[in-house]
């Protein structure tokens, strides 16, 4: 028997299965499926460091929909399937366990930090994409284009407010872009959130590296 995911209705079934398909062609990283008082959360990892030394930042889409009140789940599946009900969808029967969903953001604390408009977003991932495109050698290895892809989509943007430019590729391949509307941006401890009404982009920029600073302890 089909394990199932129960939505409240049609059109949210509809949505997850979308979102799930989109964060399938971003790679292989899966979604997190998060549900609890009929409430689905939805994130998947446009980008993830592998490896400690990877300074490529994290950054997740989220999408939040209306489920059953009775669904619970905390799980990363790499698909999700239709069944014959219009309200439900089916799971794999394997979950995955990407490094990138032990990584919460935080549930609160956030403050404003700005706007950026989502005109500006869609430029800005049109452009990322061509210079990947335009910085991939011709038959270049995976270990190749993940390099090129974290630096082009890991820099940081002034067209952004200083976040990495993966926050616009993440939106525009996600769907979230729509319309003319001014994204709202907050901030908690290391995390950076970009709002839309379609869903959010959440980054947290690489772990520092280096010696930290000698404490005095003691007596003086």
């Amino acid at each position: 028997m089909t394990v199932r995911l129960v939505l409240a209705d049609a059109p949210s079934a509809q949505d997850a299965l979308t979102f799930a398909r989109r964060a399938a062609r971003l790679g292989d990283e899966g979604v997190r499926l998060q549900a609890a008082g009929g409430v689905l959360a939805m994130s998947t990892a446009a980008l993830a460091p592998r490896g400690l030394l990877d300074r490529t930042p994290t950054v997740l889409g989220m999408r939040v929909l209306a489920a059953d009140p009775e669904l619970q789940c905390d799980l990363v599946v790499a698909e999700l399937s239709e069944t014959e009900d219009d309200r439900a969808l089916g799971l794999p029967e394997r979950a995955l366990a990407p490094a990138w969903a032990g990584v919460a953001p935080p549930r609160g604390g956030w403050s404003g930090v700005g706007t950026i408009a989502a005109a500006t977003l869609a430029s800005r991932a049109q452009w990322g994409i061509a210079a990947v495109a335009e910085r991939v050698p011709t038959d270049a290895g995976e270990d190749v284009v993940r390099a090129v892809r974290g630096d082009v989509w890991g820099a940081p943007d002034d067209a952004l407010l200083g976040l990495p430019l993966g926050v616009a590729f993440a939106a525009f391949s996600l769907g979230f872009i729509g319309g003319e509307e001014e994204a709202r941006v907050t901030a908690s401890g290391r995390w950076t959130r970009v709002t839309l009404q379609r869903g959010h982009i959440l980054t947290r920029g690489p772990a520092a590296t280096g010696l930290t600073a000698v404490r005095r302890t003691g007596s003086a």
